[in-house]
């Protein structure tokens, strides 16, 4: 499976007003529930009066559009992470997932899915 790195930095945080959210951003996702409005985008476009917010994360995807029958992929990926104590924070479009982890920790979370056959580009 191939992965590649996105090459910016991300934030996630909490949002007070979807108007306040920069539609342009290239990278920008948006989830609302009835108990928040949650915003995962580039660094410099985050709201800035964010009701939480935490930097420094970065972000790969898989590559190719995920058919929906295909099972366990971010399960693997995440369990593999795990082992090496470094969280995830996941977020899906339609065609594929993208997992962003912090930025201290990817190198040792792009060695360990490489050392499990995954190839980075």
């Amino acid at each position: 499976m191939i992965l590649k790195k996105i090459n910016k930095s991300f934030t996630v945080c909490k949002v007070k007003n979807i108007n306040e959210i920069d539609f342009s951003d290239e990278y920008c996702f948006v989830g609302k529930t009835d108990e928040e409005l949650s915003l995962v985008c580039t660094e410099g476009k985050a709201p800035k009066d964010c009701i939480e917010r935490e930097d420094g994360w970065t972000a790969f995807r898989i590559e190719g559009t995920l058919d929906f029958s295909l099972i366990g992929i971010i399960s693997k990926i995440s369990a593999a992470l795990a082992e090496e104590k470094i969280g995830v924070f996941v977020v899906s479009t339609f065609n594929t997932d993208y997992v962003l982890v912090k930025t201290e920790n990817f190198e040792n979370a792009k060695n360990k899915l490489i050392s499990l056959g995954y190839e980075f580009i």
